[in-house]
């Protein structure tokens, strides 16, 4: 069948150039923010039409969706400048870079074998002239299962459309029918057989109003891979990347966080040099609320009023964060300390709890405060205010690096929460501030029970000599068979 850049548009595609890292968001996601652009190359195979399908093969699980804006190639040039590189650029449109992890490793650097299956580039459905395009205002979202999972726009990106085309024309011609996808956003993650993943590029120059329409793919059970070659192979890193969650942590220990007190976290956190963790003057709506979870972000500017009516109202930063909130994920609201409007109400407080969110917090106001202390959902806030958040924010970017009560959170840390306050774990550190941190409290639950047995503190507090032989022997009454700790020599 005949790719949609030489149906639509009678131009044959000789390749497919795609950018690794573009959006802060992502990476940050990732953990790493390049000094340059890098990319690899997609067969032009893998071009497929609007409301077609992508098969993942039996025994596999990781086929991944990325949507991105795509730029096809009108007019030919090499070493092209900057500042005439988007007149070489005919049309824009969405595209969906398709991958199955699962192949990763067979060609590293490369992604051969896993970004060039057939119909793992779909593209369109229209491709609008770049002419009548602002490169710096345009807009990628996708939706899977009609729910919208990621949304990034162009006036972040790392590397604009302009250096992206001159830095590829340096070395190489770049010939009409070319395919740039030029990054992806925060949020991408795997689809499985049955769901379908829709993409749409769109302008938000309210001057210069056009949109592709939704680009939608549906996945189908494919054959296995068989015959000669790498076969699929995964483990638990490569799972929580193409998941979009973090790579340095599993499930369980988030699970496990939240069992442990944040006083006790925090201890154990400072013994590690890490005593600005803390997300300060913050406290919960509901006494008793206790949370654990990976951080999502959202930034407010102070109100200036001029910027207002096109960031703070409409599906604006907040509102895409509320609906791009993941099951276990906490929404983390960098609002500069004010209090004096609020940050979060009622009703989005609902949808996050409908989302599977795990917590809110912000270091801003909450209004509806008694309605969302009702709510099942944690939602740790400076204060309460009646006003909205137009009275001093503006609502202005999702998953970058902020700084809420005093704390720096990137997304992807971990962030646990009780009555005693919020703190930030970094993933790297998780696992072994986890099992100290299960010890001391073993130890603390040793020390309350022999001091209301009224034993004095000198030598329990903490435990020396007798008294850690004695716990020693407390512990592993209670835990046949357990190894001793590691940090019985504290």
């Amino acid at each position: 069948m005949t790719d949609p850049v030489s149906a639509a548009l009678g131009l044959r595609p000789g390749k497919i150039i795609a950018v690794h890292l573009n959006y802060p968001c992502r990476a940050a996601q990732r953990g790493r923010t390049p000094r340059h652009g890098s990319y690899f190359l997609k067969a032009t195979s893998s071009l497929a039409w609007h409301c077609g399908e992508a098969a993942r093969p039996v025994g596999t699980e990781l086929l991944a969706f990325e949507g991105e804006i795509a730029l096809v190639i009108g007019k030919r040039g090499r070493r092209i400048e900057p500042a005439a590189a988007w007149s070489h650029v005919g049309w824009v449109t969405a595209a969906n870079d398709l991958g199955l992890y699962e192949l990763r490793h067979a060609d590293r650097g490369s992604n051969l074998r896993a970004k060039s299956g057939d119909g793992f580039t779909p593209l369109g459905p229209d491709f609008l002239p770049a002419d009548q395009l602002d490169p710096a205002a345009l807009r990628v979202r996708t939706w899977l299962g009609g729910e919208l999972v990621q949304c990034g726009t162009t006036d972040t990106l790392l590397f604009d459309f302009a250096d992206l085309i001159a830095d590829l024309s340096r070395m190489s011609t770049l010939e009409p029918g070319d395919v740039i996808l030029t990054g992806t956003p925060a949020g991408a993650s795997v689809a499985a057989p049955g769901e379908v993943v829709e993409v749409e590029v769109d302008s938000t120059d309210p001057d210069r109003p056009a949109r592709t329409g939704r680009l939608r793919t549906t996945v189908v059970e494919g054959p296995a891979l068989g015959g000669p070659g790498a076969a699929p192979a995964s483990d638990p890193k490569l799972r929580a990347e193409a998941y979009g969650t973090d790579e340095s942590t599993s499930d369980d220990i988030v699970e496990r966080l939240g069992t442990v007190a944040v006083a006790t976290l925090a201890a154990q956190l400072r013994k590690r040099g890490l005593d600005h963790v803390a997300i300060d003057r913050v406290r919960p709506a509901r006494p008793g609320s206790r949370f654990a979870g990976r951080a999502r972000t959202l930034r407010y500017l102070p109100l200036r009023e001029d910027l207002f009516p096109e960031h703070g109202t409409g599906f604006n930063a907040q509102k895409r964060a509320i609906e791009s909130i993941r099951p276990g994920e906490v929404l983390v609201m960098e609002a500069r300390g004010e209090r004096d409007a609020g940050t979060i109400g009622d009703i989005l407080a609902l949808r996050a709890q409908l989302r599977g969110a795990a917590a809110v917090v912000t270091d801003g106001g909450l209004r509806d405060a008694a309605v969302v202390a009702g709510l099942e959902l944690p939602v740790f806030h400076g204060g309460e205010h009646p006003s909205v958040l137009g009275r001093k924010h503006v609502p202005w970017e999702t998953d970058v690096a902020i700084g809420c009560g005093g704390a720096t959170v990137l997304p992807g840390d971990l962030v646990v929460g009780d009555d005693d306050g919020v703190l930030v774990i970094p993933p790297a550190v998780a696992e072994e501030v986890l099992a100290d941190a299960v010890e001391q409290e073993s130890r603390e639950e040793f020390i309350t029970e022999q001091v209301r047995a009224g034993k004095q503190i000198n030598g329990l507090y903490p435990l020396e000599g007798r008294w850690l032989a004695a716990y020693r022997s407390w512990r592993g009454a209670r835990e046949p068979g357990q190894a001793e700790s590691r940090k019985d020599d504290q």
